[in-house]
């Protein structure tokens, strides 16, 4: 330990002293200072108040940015001027290349400009007459701007009014202002003049107005009336706006082309059926038009409405048939007409493969010791009733083998599984057009998998479920099984296998029931989507319940046709937040928190609802699964810790810095914490063995949630590099632990890669980031 300690101090002074060696005021050629950034001071008048949101926004103008600093230097710079060197070295030139920044001289600073950028910024805010001044404060090779500002009272609106005359298209522009953000006394903005512009066009285009353009409308602000910095302002139309503009349109017809190619010489075959109006051109029948046609939110006769329009491109395009879709507005002549004008509406849609088989061949290697060859097969058929439902049949199948020394040795598991989906693009029984943003799926689900894991059992299983997905919009997501129906058979039990159960009654009673009903749902609200937040958030939440339809059918007994079934109610939350900067910079925080209550006829949850804490994506200082619960920890070296620790009740928090290296190449640096606890007494029987009972007893002693339980958390540091291809991700994690709950209290905090002897590190493989 006092190695150690040692190492870390010469580490400090080795870091400190490479820090003083990268000053870089010799590097800085004569003639020129380095800038070294700027400082606004505002003073404002008495009445204004709070002036943080005014300095923020002064800030954004400032530029160039200076060179940055780290720790009182700048290496960037530093390797810069090191690499200018005539012989500079690979090192050098690869660390410039990776981190150098080009100097930023004060000659490159231009402060009369940046003044008249502030002016008409406050200008542009209603802070009129304010001022703006510059000085430098320079030291030899060194030197800064600081700017002085005079923030004087900004103009208020007094009276807001739309000059209209006669025009019909004023009284829509009248009901679109009962929504206005500009309010009476509030300052002058010109940024909130041209969002109500934008705002007022959008409200427009969706009364029917498609020729219609923001620009043709003009504010006009009087102050002749006040002398106490107020003024009116009036809305209206510019003079010359072309006649077409001022005119709602109706859509007279649609043409919908459900097998569109753009490579297809004949565009409009004979037209095969029409529906509601809406006319659809197929030579050979791809959809069904009665089925395509409820997807459409407009028909002949409507106004136009752009976001109607937006709404059905989404719904069609999530049907999952169609590769594009493309709906283009056509304008008719309208010199016959003063009041109103007409568009015909082609929709062109463009399919995916219908037909198509994937395979995938993996090779698995756990933390565990357990690896192996797996392979997935998936055919998928996109439009099997031409309806745009999608069929898919999925089988797998993989091996694996404990690679590691000691009694484990040997030890494999042959898995394999067969699955069958059939999503159907509408919400049975309801009609599609009962959602306008996306059209929710019904999804059937039906399939069974098996485990033979040698020298121990053989695991069973058939499931199926029916359900519905949908999109609320473009954040939320919903997905609730009604019906999910999942049962287990244990089967070519060992004598081995029988002895473990006997003496962890625990993971027994989590095998009995594997008669599993119920229904669950999860809500997702997803941020990340949209690609310009730089702050996004994701949350998801999962709600599971099972057994209670199972005991009304059954009079409350333990079975039901024959089989004994689970009750349970399980929960979970997983938030992320992310701070995303500069060059693919990220940190991103998670918390996540589950919690499985059995009840009724249930004292534990069945084996595979239970959670589990350790591995590449929970805690990765740890092996998989084989956290907890609480300080317990399984010290078998033989087929007893084949099996994975679990718990009822998880808490787990990850926190990673992720940047760029080069090219494909990610690196981050990560923390994580965790762990599993019990909170539901185990049964524990008077018939019982005294191995039995004890097992038991040192579970729940060491297993139970209580208020120690920050003690308990895994705690580990660690550093991963990723390689990231267009989305697809290789992911090396190195982790060690910080805090080992298993260890006895007072002994559980370690030095991370330096204590713990073989345990000290931990290597993690996997595909996809973690969070």
């Amino acid at each position: 330990m006092k190695a150690t300690i040692t190492y870390y101090y010469t580490l400090i002074l080795l870091l400190t002293a490479s820090l003083y060696s990268c000053g870089v005021s010799k590097f800085i050629p004569n003639g020129e200072v380095l800038y070294t950034g700027s400082k606004i001071n505002i003073e404002a008048d008495k009445d204004i108040g709070n002036t943080k949101k005014v300095s923020q926004e002064l800030h954004t103008l400032l530029e160039p940015e200076p060179n940055s600093k780290i720790l009182g230097t700048r290496p960037g710079l530093y390797f810069h001027y090191k690499a200018q060197k005539k012989r500079p070295g690979f090192l050098n030139r690869w660390l410039n290349k990776k981190l150098g920044e080009e100097p930023v001289y004060l000659s490159d600073v231009n402060p009369q400009r940046i003044e008249q950028l502030m002016l008409n910024r406050l200008d542009n805010r209603g802070y009129f007459y304010s001022k703006a001044t510059s000085e430098l404060d320079s030291a030899q090779k060194h030197a800064s701007v600081k700017y002085q500002v005079e923030l004087k009272k900004p103009y208020t609106l007094e009276q807001f009014k739309l000059a209209k005359d006669s025009l019909p298209i004023y009284n829509d522009i009248s009901k679109a202002l009962a929504k206005t953000e500009i309010k009476l006394g509030k300052r002058f903005d010109l940024e909130l003049m041209k969002y109500e512009r934008e705002r007022i066009d959008q409200e427009l285009k969706q009364k029917g107005y498609y020729n219609f353009n923001p620009d043709f409308l003009i504010f006009e602000v009087d102050t002749n009336r006040y002398d106490n910095k107020k003024f009116d302002l009036f809305l209206r139309l510019k003079k010359n706006v072309p006649k077409k503009s001022l005119i709602p349109y109706i859509i007279d017809s649609i043409s919908v082309f459900p097998n569109y190619s753009m490579n297809t010489d004949t565009l409009a075959p004979p037209s095969t059926s029409t529906i509601n109006g809406i006319s659809f051109f197929q030579k050979e029948e791809f959809f069904k038009p009665k089925k395509l046609e409820p997807y459409i939110l407009f028909g002949p006769g409507h106004k136009y409405n752009s976001r109607t329009a937006s709404l059905t491109s989404n719904r069609l395009s999530s049907l999952g048939t169609y590769k594009f879709v493309n709906i283009r507005f056509n304008e008719k002549d309208t010199s016959t007409t003063d009041s109103v004008g007409s568009l015909s509406a082609d929709i062109y849609l463009s399919p995916l493969t219908k037909r198509s088989v994937r395979a995938e061949l993996q090779g698995v290697t756990k933390s565990n010791g357990f690896a192996g060859p797996g392979l997935a097969v998936t055919y998928n058929n996109r439009n099997l009733f031409r309806g745009g439902e999608t069929f898919g049949i999925t089988g797998n199948f993989a091996y694996e083998t404990q690679l590691s020394g000691g009694k484990n040795t040997g030890l494999s598991s042959i898995a394999g599984g067969l699955k069958i989906d059939l999503i159907i693009p509408s919400l049975l029984p309801f009609s599609p057009r009962s959602f306008k943003y996306a059209v929710p799926k019904t999804k059937i689900s039906l399939g069974t998998d098996f485990l033979k894991r040698s020298k121990l059992y053989t695991l069973s299983s058939f499931n199926t479920s029916f359900g519905y997905t949908w999109n609320a919009n473009r954040f939320v997501y919903h997905e609730i099984n009604p019906i999910n129906v999942n049962y287990v058979n244990l089967s070519n039990t060992t004598e081995e296998f029988t002895a473990i159960l006997e003496n962890n009654p625990f993971l027994s009673q989590s095998f009995e029931q594997q008669f599993i009903a119920g229904l669950n749902y999860t809500f997702t609200y997803n941020e990340l989507v949209d690609p310009n937040n730089t702050n996004p958030i994701f949350v998801s939440t999962n709600l599971d319940i099972a057994g209670n339809t199972l005991n009304l059918l059954s009079g409350s007994k333990t079975t039901i046709f024959g089989l004994e079934y689970a009750q349970y109610a399980k929960a979970d939350i997983d938030f992320r937040y992310y701070i995303k900067w500069a060059k693919e910079q990220a940190l991103v925080a998670r918390l996540y928190g589950g919690w499985g209550i059995p009840y009724g006829n249930s004292s534990t949850l069945p084996f595979v609802k239970q959670f589990f804490s350790g591995g590449p994506y929970s805690v990765r200082a740890f092996n998989i699964r084989s956290l907890g619960p609480g300080t317990f920890n399984s010290v078998e070296d033989g087929t007893s810790s084949f099996f994975d620790q679990s718990g009822n009740l998880k808490l787990e928090a990850n926190l990673e810095y992720r940047f760029p290296i080069w090219s494909y190449f990610k690196g981050a640096i990560f923390a994580d914490a965790g762990n599993v606890w019990l909170t539901n007494e185990i049964d524990i029987s008077e018939d019982e063995s005294v191995e039995s009972r004890e097992f038991n007893e040192e579970l729940l002693a060491k297993g139970k949630f209580g208020s120690d339980w920050a003690k308990e958390l895994g705690i580990g540091l660690g550093l991963g590099l990723r390689v990231d291809i267009q989305s697809f991700v290789l992911r090396f994690d190195f982790a060690s632990p910080l805090q080992v709950p298993y260890q006895p209290e007072g002994e559980r905090i370690r030095i991370p890669f330096f204590d713990g002897g073989s345990n000290n590190l931990i290597f993690n493989f996997a595909i996809g980031y973690p969070f």
